[in-house]
């Protein structure tokens, strides 16, 4: 709630707090959630109001477009996000599991630097058609990010491998570097569109395992990707 580019609303009732929604700005795309209403304000259209809130939010900024990570259980919010606009873009599995210690031939990875901003984020632009530079920058200064190197040169990157982390990659096998050279997948694990069969096999055979079935959705701009990639929660 401190951080200048997060947008945050609250909803309360007889003084007391009952539902939050957030809208992420530190890129070109905008991100939404986590949306949360107490459970026993539920199915009182306070998640609508919410959501209502952040889109004004992001059409007054202007943002191309929004996304957002919806639990693919949940019923409800999948209708309601619908319903306010937003379209289906990936079926995500959220993975989670013992770090898997393995390098890819041919393949380095190593801790990004300052220095490789512009690499990766022209690789990010390459992929998503826009890059995500202030998340990067962050994730490099905190010393999460990772690089891997090809040939010769950067092929990929992830700010973190985890929940609130994203990587794009020019093919799965950057993206199985990043991956078998992380020390762990942090908070409940990370995403990952199971429309990419081999990398999705590639991950189930070496042990890790489903946590639970999410689905990206967009609202707005949205340009299919030109690589490989894992979303964060937020986008």
């Amino acid at each position: 709630m401190s951080r200048p580019d997060v947008y945050s609303v609250v909803a309360e009732s007889e003084g007391r707090i009952v539902g939050s929604n957030f809208l992420w700005e530190d890129a070109a795309i905008a991100g939404i959630g986590p949306l949360t209403i107490a459970p026993d304000i539920q199915n009182s259209a306070l998640g609508r109001r919410l959501m209502e809130d952040v889109l004004a939010c992001a059409r007054r900024k202007r943002f191309a477009g929004v996304r957002l990570v919806q639990a693919a259980y949940h019923n409800r919010s999948l209708a309601l996000y619908a319903k306010l606009g937003f379209d289906i873009r990936e079926p995500l599995a959220n993975l989670q599991g013992p770090a898997l210690r393995l390098d890819i031939p041919g393949h380095t990875v190593r801790s990004a630097q300052a220095e490789d901003e512009n690499a990766c984020n022209r690789l990010c632009q390459n992929v998503h058609g826009h890059d995500r530079g202030q998340e990067l920058r962050q994730a490099i200064q905190q010393g999460t990010a990772t690089i891997v190197e090809h040939a010769g040169r950067i092929t990929g990157y992830a700010t973190l491998i985890g929940f609130f982390g994203h990587a794009v990659g020019e093919s799965n096998e950057d993206l199985k570097a990043l991956i078998g050279a992380a020390e762990a997948f942090a908070g409940p694990g990370f995403l990952l569109p199971t429309r990419n069969g081999e990398l999705f096999r590639w991950c189930l055979q070496h042990g890790l395992r489903v946590v639970q079935p999410m689905t990206l959705m967009s609202f707005g701009l949205y340009t299919q990707p030109s690589g490989t990639f894992l979303p964060s929660i937020l986008f």
